[in-house]
């Protein structure tokens, strides 16, 4: 069989400048278009391969995609002439999308060029506006989750978004949902969302609590149920209540650790002398105490029994002093409680964990600005960042 050799110059291919800006070397096209067929396919015939290359071209020249990505598009979708895709490109250029953020959608959603506008575009569009959505944020919700074009409005948008203002009631908290759930608010509500949230309302759990594990955690609320189902009954099992909303946070972290990653942190606070109880009695009351790295835990630790001489039994009767930042909270407010201790202006009978979980400003005022004439340096001192010596002469110790 004669074998049809097909050059750029079959397809007219030069370097061109598209009106988005982008330069191409089309003469590429037809190497790339060639390289990624199966070997007894290599040999193309002029036709197919200006079919092919012409949507590569146009994927590449007006969409800004690089030649790899447009070659993966073009076997995606099939555009039968340019006139529907430039208008959906000039609809998204209306709308406040950069070159970057086009190219984006059409790669990872190549699907949405061949839309129709008025019928699918533009009513999606016009719904997340009047859901709340601001003009200068439509651009960063679609180029973060491009299918969101390409679903149906009528049978998952519009369901999805009723679903989720029944249980957070307000547009812009729905708005807030969506954007943290991204490709999980593509699916199906009915088939995950849904069952779970009707078996926290089954067991009890409050529906101003499932309305804030929603939001902030919507993409675990809406996991497979049979999934769902395990994990709170684990969590029950392990003595959480329902009514409380530690139940809850117990579930988002139990959701998201491994059992390999669990025992490797009862393995992190073994070693800093928590028996698997203790572990297990702080998880109870701040399950966030297991999702911190144990990096973060080891140098938290460290600073709390090496440098201050705390007994890590005490700390973990208040875990969530864990949680804070050690440069920008936890360094600079012992540091000032161990200066006003030096100077005896507060008693050594303190309890330093009460000291860390108070708010700013109520740590400000009792312990900064109310000793600020007697210590003067003490704003100064807080407000920096500093390495702290040992110390552990200064707070007797103190088990709440």
């Amino acid at each position: 069989m004669q074998r049809t050799i097909v050059s750029h110059k079959d397809f007219g291919l030069t370097n061109s400048k598209t009106h988005l800006g982008f330069v191409q070397n089309l003469v590429f096209i037809v190497r790339l278009i060639s390289s990624s067929l199966p070997l007894e396919n290599r040999s193309v015939t002029k036709e197919n391969g200006q079919k092919l290359s012409s949507m590569v071209s146009y994927f590449m020249n007006s969409c800004g995609l690089s030649a790899k990505s447009a070659l993966a598009a073009s076997k995606k979708v099939s555009i039968k002439n340019t006139e529907g895709a430039d208008s959906v490109l000039r609809l998204l250029r209306n709308h406040g999308f950069t070159n970057l953020q086009i190219s984006k959608v059409v790669r990872v959603c190549p699907q949405i060029i061949a839309l129709n506008c008025e019928r699918n575009l533009l009513p999606k569009i016009e719904f997340f506006g009047s859901i709340g959505v601001l003009s200068d944020d439509l651009p960063k919700l679609i180029s973060s989750t491009p299918h969101l074009l390409a679903v149906s409005l009528k049978n998952r948008l519009s369901p999805n978004y009723n679903f989720l203002k029944n249980i957070v009631v307000l547009d812009e908290v729905v708005v807030r949902v969506m954007k943290r759930m991204k490709w999980a608010f593509l699916r199906d509500f009915n088939s995950n969302l849904a069952p779970n949230i009707a078996f926290l309302r089954e067991i009890g759990v409050p529906a101003s609590n499932i309305s804030n594990f929603v939001i902030s955690n919507p993409c675990g609320a809406s996991i497979i149920p049979s999934k769902f189902y395990e994990i709170v009954n684990k969590v029950k099992a392990m003595g959480f209540n329902p009514l409380r909303g530690m139940f809850l946070k117990a579930i988002e972290v139990i959701g998201q650790m491994t059992t390999l990653n669990w025992e490797s942190k009862i393995e992190v606070y073994r070693r800093w002398g928590w028996s698997k109880d203790e572990t297990l009695n702080a998880f109870r009351r701040h399950p966030y105490c297991m999702r911190i790295s144990e990096e973060k835990i080891t140098k938290t630790m460290d600073f709390f029994v090496n440098k201050m001489g705390w007994l890590s039994q005490d700390i973990a009767k208040r875990p969530e002093i864990l949680l804070y930042s050690l440069e920008k909270r936890i360094v600079p407010r012992c540091s000032v409680v161990q200066v006003l201790l030096s100077k005896g202006l507060i008693k050594k009978d303190l309890c330093p964990c009460s000291l860390l979980v108070l708010g700013e400003t109520q740590f400000k005022g009792s312990y900064v600005t109310k000793f600020q004439v007697k210590v003067p340096q003490l704003l100064n001192l807080y407000e920096e960042e500093m390495n702290l010596p040992d110390l552990r002469p200064g707070f007797e110790r103190y088990v709440e």
